[in-house]
């Protein structure tokens, strides 16, 4: 009977001692490094420390090409993550070839989510046919970054250090070549040996003309093949002006900014905490801002895209029930704690934080917020977005054409006959 207390005993203790939930393990996937992977461990640490009854196990992998094929063979033999991020651009690709699970009206209300908590542009980029595939994160867009102390005694800068002056593509030149006079050897930067910079320079050019890059299944169709050459031939006479840099790709486009070496930079919000925390450990030499890029073209809209959280299907199933339901918390509790995702530049997708006090209280981001109403997607199609037939006809078109090797018509051709061909 001694033996038989003890016993006894010892699994009572046993059961007060156990954890009184089963955790679950959310498997978990990024393409996230730098300043953003940082921000995301933060935030992925933060969640695990509230939660002791779900649990993120987070991998990290190489973006672009390799993230995605990584997440389609995976898919596909029903060994992929439970979550991961994923480019809103790339979706209609995921959803062709079946990789992406639809986020149903349960799921969102087991985040404590809906649609409407949401910016419309980033729901619509992440919906097919009436079905969402992904909740937006953030909105990441180009922006016009400008050296407050370069400008200083022009008529481009307010009395308190705001851009001013430059609401069209005529008033930006009458700037750039100001600047040019002036002696500054490179009015503005981007990337323009990369694919990267052209398209999102390109594309923000075409989309303030109102002009579409597919419509119908159709590349460029009717005008929209006018508009797309005055793009080219914008970003061809800057070249030619002498006004943007010869052949500079990503890291040499930056420098030429952070260096002081250009007034002007359009790039992505991404760069902002670069210059953040550059001006923060006194290397930086100058006052910077950042804006939305003014409506050169006669529109205000400018190239965007979104980092978003999908499910992936495993093989010909998804996840369901209590693992499920952890994502979505998973999901919901990083939506509702983006703020600590945006001081990394990005605009939050959802809504309560993009309105809260405490993101209007964030330089230069609040300032810029406002290209989430004018946000362009790219097409949904399975030929754009990140690492697509689109980024290697900017390099391999819409590159040479900017440097005078063909015409700005040539190019539009070439690409409509290559994205056309591709389409087959």
């Amino acid at each position: 009977m001694k033996l038989f207390n003890s016993i006894l005993s010892a699994s009572a203790l046993a059961m007060f001692a156990a954890p009184a939930f089963a955790q679950q393990e959310v498997i978990w996937w990024d393409f996230l490094s730098g300043g953003d992977g940082v921000r995301m461990q933060k935030l992925i640490d933060g969640f695990n420390s509230e939660h002791p009854d779900i649990q993120i196990t987070g991998t990290t992998l190489e973006w672009g090409v390799p993230f995605y094929t990584k997440a389609r063979t995976s898919a596909a033999v029903g060994e992929g993550p439970d979550v991961m991020t994923y480019h809103l651009s790339r979706a209609p690709l995921g959803i062709e070839e079946g990789v992406l699970s639809p986020i149903t009206d349960e799921d969102l209300a087991n985040a404590g989510l809906s649609t409407s908590d949401f910016f419309p542009a980033a729901i619509d980029a992440a919906t097919s046919d009436g079905t969402l595939y992904a909740v937006p994160f953030d909105i990441h867009a180009l922006v016009l970054y400008y050296n407050k102390s370069m400008l200083e005694g022009t008529p481009y800068l307010d009395a308190d250090g705001n851009l001013t002056g430059i609401e069209s593509l005529d008033e930006m030149n009458t700037a750039l070549q100001t600047l040019k006079d002036n002696g500054v050897q490179t009015p503005v930067t981007y990337q323009t040996g990369g694919d990267g910079g052209l398209w999102r320079v390109f594309y923000t050019l075409l989309s303030q003309q109102g002009g579409e890059f597919i419509v119908g299944g159709e590349v460029l169709p009717g005008d929209n093949a006018d508009k797309a050459a005055t793009a080219i031939a914008t970003m061809k006479d800057w070249q030619e002006r002498g006004f943007t840099p010869e052949q500079a790709e990503y890291e040499a486009s930056v420098a030429l900014f952070s260096s002081g070496e250009s007034a002007f930079q359009l790039n992505g919000v991404w760069e902002v905490p670069t210059f953040t925390d550059a001006a923060a450990n006194g290397t930086l030499g100058f006052d910077w801002g950042a804006v939305e890029i003014p409506p050169l073209m006669g529109q205000e809209a400018t190239w965007a895209d979104s980092h978003a959280f999908a499910i992936p299907n495993e093989g010909d199933d998804t996840i369901s029930g209590e693992k499920r339901a952890a994502v979505m918390t998973v999901i919901g509790w990083m939506e509702k704690n983006a703020i600590g995702w945006a001081d990394a530049g990005h605009i939050p997708a959802y809504l309560p934080v993009a309105e809260s006090d405490e993101y209007k209280a964030m330089e230069p981001n609040a300032t810029y917020a406002s290209l989430a109403n004018n946000a362009a997607f790219d097409p949904q199609s399975t030929l754009t977005g990140v690492a697509s037939p689109t980024y290697d006809a900017a390099l391999n078109i819409i590159g040479p054409a900017v440097h005078g090797y063909f015409e700005p018509e040539e190019a539009v051709q070439q690409i409509k006959d290559d994205l056309t061909a591709a389409m087959q």
